[in-house]
């Protein structure tokens, strides 16, 4: 067992180490705030994380330290977007999770087509940088089965930064060269002279594709139901009772039979019985 002098020794280090103070009451406000307006629970590992985001603002705003910070988070309500921003974690790909994409191309399209349906609605809730989004339109486009079809993509996240870039759809060359070939030939333009390095993406999906920001914990705009929702790797960071909130919202807001994509890491098996699984991660609102 590590002794507490040891401990306390090492926490006084990392003090030292760091351009400014960031004391565990500093964290502790950072991750009321964050759970407060976004429901997202920041482990207390996150400190190094939390402080290493932050401290950016610090420079740029040229602030002494973190108790002014958060008195000026507190006077200028603009800067709580650059404060959220900083935050959240954006890791995506392309056709991340592909067994999803398969399912909607072996699954669901065939079973909408039998039943006579042409229109098709699917919201991606934490879109991030667009990735996911894309990867929807593009197999809804390439199906056989859609044509004429009328089908439309809801791409929402809380980060308003990332949603600019995703909205802009360019991305470096790196993201897409692990597609097919043909799919990179047929959906992306790749940049020329400055752009040289870097890929858009057609106008056709951007077309399909509203981007929106949106707060989860916040009351949805949307009033329609969807027949698919992704909602992906963005469970993980809330409690089990806003994960339950969360799942009976979205439950309302599907299809009768629709379907929800979740997580590699995300289980509802003890979060609700509204829905059912049917696959990899992949559930089923379930008919009352």
């Amino acid at each position: 067992m590590a002794d507490i002098g040891d401990s306390q020794a090492v926490a006084e280090q990392e003090q030292k180490d760091r351009e400014f103070e960031f004391s565990r009451a500093h964290f502790a406000k950072v991750r009321d705030e964050l759970y407060d307006y976004a429901g997202i629970v920041l482990a207390e590992h996150k400190m190094d994380m939390a402080y290493n985001r932050l401290v950016r603002r610090l420079r740029e705003l040229k602030i002494a330290g973190f108790n002014e910070y958060f008195v000026y988070l507190d006077q200028h309500p603009e800067e709580f977007t650059q404060f959220i921003n900083a935050l959240t974690t954006n890791l995506t790909a392309f056709f991340r999770e592909r067994h999803h994409f398969d399912f909607i191309n072996q699954k669901i399209l065939p079973q909408l087509a039998a039943q006579g349906k042409k229109t098709l609605r699917v919201w991606s809730a934490g879109c991030s940088l667009g990735e996911e989004p894309y990867s929807i339109a593009i197999t809804l486009q390439d199906s056989a089965l859609t044509h004429g079809w009328d089908m439309k993509v809801l791409a929402t996240d809380i980060d308003s930064k990332v949603l600019a870039n995703a909205q802009a759809g360019v991305y470096s060359y790196d993201r897409v060269k692990t597609l097919p070939e043909p799919t990179v030939r047929k959906w992306f333009m790749k940049g020329k002279g400055q752009q040289s390095g870097q890929v858009k993406v057609r106008q056709a999906l951007q077309e399909m594709i509203a981007f929106r920001h949106l707060n989860l914990m916040h009351e949805w705009p949307m009033k329609a139901q969807f027949d698919v929702i992704f909602c992906r790797n963005v469970m993980i960071y809330f409690d089990q009772a806003t994960q339950t909130r969360l799942l009976s919202r979205m439950a309302n807001l599907l299809k009768p039979g629709g379907y929800l994509f979740v997580g590699h890491s995300e289980s509802l098996a003890r979060t609700t019985t509204e829905f059912e699984l049917v696959g990899g991660t992949t559930y089923r609102k379930v008919s009352t």
